[in-house]
């Protein structure tokens, strides 16, 4: 579970440098450089077909690249493996499988098979993460029977229970009302200034980016433009990309 720490430090950071993907003959990414700093949101924001969720792969490790990732850490400067929390766009799950929030966390969570027993241990460390995000009372409910906000709930208590530097969100809100985008942003907002990790979020949601992120990445192919909203919103590349009449 997360320790929490009034103030993020600020100093630790993931450096991506000069990172490429490419399928074939298809080049998806190509030099793309970035500093991420903890205890901040950034957005990353493009087109279809930009390369975004590749990039989160490459992060991730799901997919080869081409230049380094490295993670420095706060204390000491030395590069130290990074430990990544990750969100998806949704969870593939049959209807009507008999899984529940426990039995999701503890496959996910814990070296012991949750068909096993059940750990009284481990559900109390479960459901004091779920309650950082108000779904402690989810913890023996069917996953099959949530609703689109408690799940995105119960996969970012995953998603942080051990610990990460970095969480990644690819588009996590995408089929959730208002109500409870409202809760999700609500959240990671309390996480960014509460927590000591960094946040990278996919998101077309061009009025929240404006309203919520602390750095917003321009991304297509490689990064177009970073800065803040104003300085991205504003600018030239952003205009190109999104206003530009074809």
């Amino acid at each position: 579970m997360l320790r929490k720490i009034i103030n993020p430090c600020g100093l630790h950071c993931i450096k991506v440098k000069d990172l490429g993907v490419a399928f074939g003959d298809q080049v998806v990414l190509e030099h793309v450089n970035l500093h991420i700093h903890c205890g901040s949101l950034n957005v990353i924001i493009g087109k279809n077909g930009a390369g975004k969720s590749t990039f989160v792969r490459a992060l991730l490790g799901d997919v080869n690249h081409t230049g380094t990732i490295e993670f420095k850490d706060r204390e000491n400067g030395k590069i130290q493996k990074l430990k990544i929390g990750y969100v998806p766009q949704k969870l593939n799950l049959e209807k009507n499988t008999p899984v529940s929030v426990y039995d999701l966390m503890a496959s996910c969570c814990s070296k012991t098979p949750a068909f096993l027993y059940k750990s009284k241990k481990l559900e109390a460390k479960f459901k004091e993460t779920l309650d950082v995000f108000e779904a402690g009372d989810l913890i023996d409910k069917q996953v099959c029977n949530l609703s689109g906000g408690q799940l995105q709930r119960v996969l970012l208590a995953m998603a942080i229970y051990d610990e990460p530097n970095l969480l990644l969100l690819d588009e996590p809100v995408s089929g959730i009302d208002q109500i409870g985008m409202d809760l999700f942003y609500d959240i990671i907002d309390d996480l960014k200034k509460n927590y000591d990790l960094s946040v990278i979020l996919i998101s077309h949601d061009l009025d929240m980016v404006k309203e919520r992120a602390d750095k917003v990445i321009l991304l297509d192919k490689t990064v177009l433009k970073e800065g803040n909203p104003k300085e991205v919103f504003e600018s030239k590349e952003f205009e190109e990309v999104f206003l530009k009449v074809r």
